[in-house]
């Protein structure tokens, strides 16, 4: 599973964490739902996560439909705005879980968060 988080939010590291957590969360779910084997797979070799960065909305976007276009589980995180953030502001976005090269066809030349 990789997390892909926007840079110009410049988000604190803990909203940072909440934000990626929401992502993992919903991506695990809608997995075990959809894709149980990918899920359990994922699950089984221990979960991974990694966050990497997106310079910006568009760029999340773009991230967004390639996931999709690939079949891979995607969550668009929206925040509630409770925070540091304004309601609505879309922060990061789950891709998967998924085989790693499958991720890494979307994800793989971003860079680590």
């Amino acid at each position: 599973m990789v997390i892909v988080v926007r840079k110009d939010l410049k988000l604190s590291p803990g909203k940072m964490a909440a934000q990626v957590a929401h992502a993992a969360v919903n991506c695990a779910l809608s997995a075990k739902r959809r894709q149980p084997d990918s899920f359990e797979a994922w699950y089984d070799e221990g979960q991974k996560k990694v966050v990497v960065k997106a310079k910006d909305l568009e760029e999340l976007f773009l991230i967004k439909s390639l996931a999709e276009s690939a079949g891979l589980t995607t969550s668009l995180i929206t925040d509630a705005g409770h925070t540091e953030l304004p309601p609505g502001t879309v922060t990061c976005l789950g891709v998967g879980p998924a085989g790693e090269r499958d991720i890494d066809k979307v994800t793989g030349h971003l860079g680590l968060m």
